[in-house]
C-alpha cells in the first residue's frame, strides 16, 4: 500500500534556517533520500517574501506554498496554494457580493506604491541592480529578488500608460501611485512588488466599485506570492475581475481551475491595448466572469476548510482517486413494527382503452458507475462548476447518453425502444418506455403534516401507476398515526419517515429509502391523474438536469421599490419556477440542496415555514443556467376536502416575496430564468389516422 506523508513547514528568517530545514528532512523515516510521496506544505496567513523552500533540496517532494519562484516552481508537480487569510473554519455567506450591475462606478482600478518615497516612479527616482554573471552556459540571472534595469523601465512604462487611461472620459478609472498609507515600510516589498495601499476596509470600498482591478506582477523572477494572492483574494471576493499583467503568474490550483473564466490574463506588453481589450468584454461575459469568479472564491480560497479540502482534492485528483461519497440520508420507519397495523388492498381500476405501461416489479437505478471515469473524463467540468470536486454522487443529471445506434448494437443493455425500435403511435409508445436513457422508475416523495385522510386518499390514487418504484411518506406531524387509520396497500411499497422536526425542508433530504436517481416530489393535496404523471416522467428523462413540474410561477419585477423581484403566481405566458409541489427532479439535487448549498438558505425556509419550492427553484437554475420545465396545462390544484391552504393567506405571499429577496442576496444575484415554453405531448392535437392513437388520450 502506497502511503503519502504530509510534512508541515513554517517559514524562519534565523541564520542556518534553510540548512536545517534540509538536514531535518533528511531526519525523516520516510523519506528515502529524495522525499518521494511526501508533500511539503507551507501555508501562510501574513504578506511575506519568504521562501525557505527555494534554496532546499526538496527532492522529488511536493512542494505546497504561495511564494514561488519561477525557476522554482515545477508545473504539473508542485501547487500553488492560497494563503489562509480568513481564520474562519466555513464562510458565512452573510456578505456575498452582488452581481449586478456589469458595469461598475470604476472601469478600472489600480493601488500600489512601487518605491519608498512618496512620489510616483520616474527616471530620476527608479532603482535597479545589475546582473551577476552565472557562469552555468554563461546564461545572466539576477543575484535576489531585487529589478533589473530592463523591468524598473517596464514599470516606468506601465506607470505612463496607465496614468494615460485617466484622460479617457467615456469611463472612470480610480488609479492611484502616491499611496498616502501602504505596506511598503513594513514589509519586504521594495523593488520587488507594489505595495499595496491603505488598511483593507479602504481597498474593500474601491474594488467593491471596480468593474476590472488590475494586477501587475512587477517582477519577472517571481510564480506567485503572497503579495499577488492579496489582491487576488480581494478582487474575487468583492466581484471585481482581476486583470493580471504578467503571463509568468502560476495561480492557485491551476492544474485544475480553469482561470481563464473568471480573470483576465494577459502579457504586459499589451498594457498599450489594455483598455480596448477590456471594452470588447459584453456585460453577459462580464457577469459570468463575475459569478465564476465567486464561485471560485467560495470553493477553493474562502476558508481554512475550503483550502485544505481542495489541497487534498488536486492530490486525490492527480491521482485517479474518486471524491468522498456524500452520505445518505438515514430513513427511520414511522412504525416499529415496519408497517401500519391496519392496511386495505386497493384494487387497480383499468382503463382499457389506455394502457399507460407495464406495472414491473420495484428495480433501483444503477448508482457509483462511472467512480473512475467522472474524476477523469469530467474534471475540468467538475472542478469549474458547482458545486465542485468535493464530493461523489451516486450519479449526475449529465451522464453522457449513448449515440442512438449503440443503443441496437453492443449496448443494448436496458434500453426498451418503442415498438422495438421502428416507432409507432400510442399502443407502441404506452408499451415501452422508449428515450435516450434505459427503463428506469421513479419514487414519490410525499410531505404531509396533522391530514390523515387527505394523505390517505392521495396514496389510494397511487395505485397501479406505471414506473413507480416506491412512495416515501415523510411523516412532518409531531404525533404519530393514529392505530386505527386505515392505510392503502398499493401495488408498491410505502415507506413513512419519521423526521427528526417539522421542517419544509425534509421533502428534499436524499433518504437512502431512494432508490432512483428520478423524484415526483408531490403534496399530499396534490391531485395528478396517471398520464399526466407518466408524461411528467417521460419529459424529465429528456431533461435531467432540470426541474419538470406542473404549476408554474414567475418572478415579477418590483415597480414601486425597484429594489428587485416579487413571487407571482398570476397566470401569465413567461414563468421562471415550477413548484414542487408536484415536479420531478434528479436526487442529485437532493444532496446538494441538503448539505452543500449554504445553510442560511434553508434556515430561512425553517424560519418562514415556507419557500423551500423557490429555493430548490434558485438552486437549480443557479446551477444549470437554464430555466425549469412545465408540461402540461396545469397551473393550480383544486382539494375541495382539504383545510383552507397557506397559499390563500396574504403573508404567505409576502413572506415568499422576502425569500427570493433573500435568496437573491446569498446567492449573489437572481439564477431565475424566464422561459415561455411548455412541453405537450408529440401527438397532441395532431390528426391521425383511425386505427392509430395518440401517445396520450387526455393530454
Amino acid at each position: 500500500m502506497a502511503c503519502i506523508y504530509l510534512v508541515c513547514v513554517g517559514d524562519s528568517t534565523a541564520k542556518g534556517a534553510v540548512a536545517k530545514l534540509e538536514t531535518n528532512l533528511n531526519k525523516l523515516p520516510n523519506w528515502n533520500g529524495d522525499g518521494r510521496n511526501h508533500v511539503l506544505l507551507n501555508l501562510q496567513r501574513y504578506e511575506t517574501l519568504s521562501n525557505n523552500l527555494k534554496n532546499t533540496d526538496t527532492g522529488r517532494a511536493i512542494v505546497v506554498q504561495t511564494n514561488f519562484e519561477t525557476n522554482q516552481f515545477r508545473a504539473g508537480f508542485d501547487i500553488v496554494a492560497p494563503m489562509l487569510l480568513n481564520l474562519d473554519s466555513k464562510f458565512d455567506w452573510k456578505d456575498t457580493p452582488i452581481q449586478v450591475p456589469a458595469l461598475r462606478t470604476y472601469f478600472l482600478t489600480f493601488q500600489g506604491k512601487s518605491f519608498s518615497n512618496n512620489m510616483a516612479p520616474s527616471e530620476d527616482n527608479v532603482a535597479f541592480i545589475n546582473v551577476e554573471q552565472n557562469n552555468v552556459n554563461g546564461k545572466q540571472v539576477k543575484a535576489d529578488l531585487t529589478l533589473t534595469k530592463e523591468e524598473a523601465e517596464e514599470i516606468l512604462f506601465m506607470t505612463e500608460e496607465l496614468e494615460k487611461l485617466k484622460k479617457i472620459k467615456e469611463d472612470k478609472f480610480f488609479i492611484d501611485f502616491m499611496c498616502t498609507k501602504s505596506n511598503f515600510e513594513v514589509q519586504e516589498t521594495q523593488n520587488v512588488e507594489w505595495g499595496l495601499c491603505g488598511e483593507h476596509t479602504e481597498r474593500v470600498s474601491t474594488l467593491q466599485q471596480s468593474t476590472f482591478a488590475l494586477i501587475l506582477a512587477t517582477n519577472n523572477s517571481i510564480a506567485f506570492s503572497t503579495h499577488l494572492y492579496i489582491r487576488l483574494y480581494e478582487a474575487l471576493r468583492y466581484g471585481a475581475i482581476p486583470v493580471i499583467l504578467g503571463e509568468q503568474i502560476q495561480l492557485p490550483f491551476n492544474e485544475f481551475i480553469s482561470w481563464k473564466k473568471c480573470a483576465i490574463i494577459l502579457p504586459k506588453s499589451r498594457i498599450t491595448e489594455l483598455y480596448f481589450f477590456l471594452k470588447t468584454i459584453s456585460d453577459k461575459d462580464i457577469l459570468s466572469m463575475r459569478r465564476q469568479g465567486w464561485f471560485v472564491w467560495s470553493t477553493y480560497l474562502s476558508s481554512t476548510e475550503a483550502v485544505t479540502n481542495t489541497l487534498l482534492a488536486t492530490i486525490r485528483t492527480r491521482l485517479s482517486i474518486p471524491a468522498s461519497i456524500l452520505p445518505s440520508e438515514p430513513s427511520p420507519n414511522i412504525f416499529s413494527s415496519g408497517h401500519p397495523k391496519k392496511e386495505e388492498k386497493i384494487k387497480v381500476a383499468v382503463d382499457p382503452e389506455e394502457l399507460l405501461g407495464p406495472i414491473d416489479p420495484p428495480f433501483a437505478s444503477p448508482k457509483y458507475l462511472r467512480n473512475f471515469t467522472t474524476t477523469i473524463v469530467d474534471q475540468e467540468y467538475i472542478w469549474n462548476n458547482p458545486p465542485g470536486p468535493q464530493y461523489l454522487f451516486p450519479s449526475l443529471p449529465n451522464d453522457p447518453l449513448l449515440p442512438t445506434d449503440a443503443r441496437f448494437i453492443g449496448s443494448q443493455h436496458g434500453f426498451r425502444p418503442i415498438g422495438g425500435g421502428v416507432g409507432g403511435a400510442g399502443k407502441e409508445f404506452q408499451e415501452a418506455i422508449g428515450g435516450n436513457v434505459p427503463r428506469e422508475q421513479f419514487t414519490i416523495v410525499m410531505l404531509t403534516y396533522e391530514r390523515e385522510k387527505v394523505l390517505m386518499s392521495a396514496l389510494e390514487r397511487l395505485v397501479g401507476l406505471p414506473y413507480l418504484n416506491k412512495v416515501i411518506v415523510v411523516w412532518n406531524s409531531p404525533e404519530p398515526p393514529k392505530d386505527d387509520l386505515l392505510w392503502p396497500r398499493i401495488h408498491v411499497p410505502i415507506k413513512v419517515i419519521k423526521t427528526k422536526k417539522n421542517s419544509l425542508n425534509n421533502r428534499f433530504l436524499p433518504y437512502d429509502e431512494i432508490e432512483t436517481d428520478a423524484l415526483l416530489s408531490i403534496d399530499d393535496d396534490a391531485h395528478l391523474r396517471h398520464d399526466e404523471i407518466l408524461f411528467g416522467f417521460r419529459v424529465w428523462r429528456e431533461a435531467r438536469d432540470r426541474i419538470v413540474g406542473f404549476p408554474g410561477r414567475f418572478h415579477a419585477w418590483d415597480l414601486s421599490n425597484k429594489d428587485g423581484f416579487l413571487y407571482n403566481s398570476n397566470y401569465s405566458c413567461e414563468l421562471s419556477m415550477v413548484l414542487t409541489g408536484a415536479a420531478f427532479f434528479h436526487k442529485y439535487y437532493s444532496y446538494v440542496y441538503s448539505y452543500i448549498m449554504p445553510k442560511v438558505i434553508r434556515d430561512k425556509v425553517d424560519e418562514y415555514i415556507n419557500c423551500e419550492d423557490i429555493a430548490m427553484n434558485f438552486l437549480v437554475s443557479h446551477i444549470t443556467r437554464k430555466p425549469p420545465i412545465k408540461v402540461t396545462s396545469r397551473w393550480t390544484f383544486r382539494c375541495p376536502g382539504c383545510p383552507d391552504a397557506l397559499s390563500l393567506d396574504e403573508s404567505h405571499f409576502n413572506e415568499r416575496h422576502t425569500c427570493i429577496k433573500f435568496f437573491t442576496k446569498v446567492f449573489g444575484y437572481t439564477p431565475l430564468l424566464n422561459t415561455q415554453f411548455r412541453v405537450d405531448s408529440v401527438l397532441f392535437k395532431t390528426r391521425i389516422p383511425h386505427d392509430k392513437q395518440k401517445c396520450f388520450k387526455y393530454i
